[in-house]
């Protein structure tokens, strides 16, 4: 990867053939961010430069609509607070077609950790968390302290109006969930994350349940349970099975806080079942 490229906290997204990599934090511990970004060809196994970010963020939620890459809230430069910018870039074949990020309309709530999926020519954002760790005031290490952080479930979308409504939220409040998605039969499925924290020990809480959204009732639904509590982990769908794989799970069946960073695939055969009225 180019040596200026973020390492954490990424915007990605990929149409198949070219990944799309934007600002993200630069370092270890909570070090700050960059606002560089590139687009790797999965062909050639090039990387190119593409125009920065107008300024760096975290982990914003970042996808394709419409011939143009989005990118939107995350967390301002300190690493804490919500940021609701959001903005476009026109891209083809790996290919930027603008000098610079249009500004689009803000998200209604900033912060990082999100679904962000297209589906129906509509742009969905689902979940996230106002705040995150913040550098230790002093840190020559930048270590990270921990502040005052807020998880939700709150569902927005962008549609032909451009105007984002407000959509059901999830059955739990969930964040780092970045790309623990898939479309399954108009819906989306959403597998772990992160929830609020525990009320005595303030210590994070992870999720276990595979939700869904149907599309076409607009309802959520909790359709199955993880072999274990995980975030950040990674989803997709093949052959009728949805799979995840890597993360960070839970220290066990009684102690829902996060321990171990994983690289474990595990799989299940999907089935919604037509219930008639």
């Amino acid at each position: 990867m180019p040596k200026e490229m973020a390492h954490s906290h990424l915007g990605m997204v990929t149409d198949g053939r070219y990944i799309y990599i934007v600002t993200g934090q630069y370092g270890p511990q909570c070090r700050g961010p960059t606002a560089h970004t590139f687009v790797l060809d999965t062909e050639t196994k090039q990387w190119h430069d593409m125009p920065p970010l107008p300024v760096p963020r975290y982990a914003p939620a970042t996808q394709f609509w419409r011939g143009r890459l989005h990118v939107m809230g995350g967390s301002k430069e300190n690493r804490h607070t919500p940021g609701l910018e959001h903005w476009s870039i026109a891209v083809k074949d790996g290919k930027v077609l603008e000098k610079e990020w249009r500004p689009e309309i803000p998200i209604p709530r900033g912060g990082p950790h999100r679904a962000c999926v297209v589906v129906n020519d509509c742009l969905i954002v689902i979940g996230g968390q106002e705040g995150d760790f913040m550098a230790k005031p002093g840190s020559p290490i930048f270590k990270c302290s921990r502040r005052n952080e807020v998880v939700y479930g709150d569902v927005y979308m962008l549609d032909d109006d451009m105007k984002w409504k407000v959509l059901p939220s999830m059955p739990k409040p969930d964040s780092h969930i970045e790309f623990a998605w898939a479309i399954v039969n108009n819906s989306i499925v959403i597998a772990g994350g992160t929830t609020e924290k525990h009320p005595e020990t303030k210590k994070m809480v992870l999720n276990g349940e595979l939700f869904q959204f149907n599309l076409d009732t607009m309802k959520w639904s909790i359709i199955g349970k993880l072999p274990f509590r995980v975030k950040t982990t990674l989803v997709g769908l093949w052959d009728g099975y949805i799979y995840f794989t890597s993360g960070q799970r839970d220290k066990g069946p009684e102690d829902p806080s996060p321990k171990k960073v994983i690289g474990d695939m595990w799989r299940t055969k999907l089935k919604f079942l037509t219930v008639k009225e």
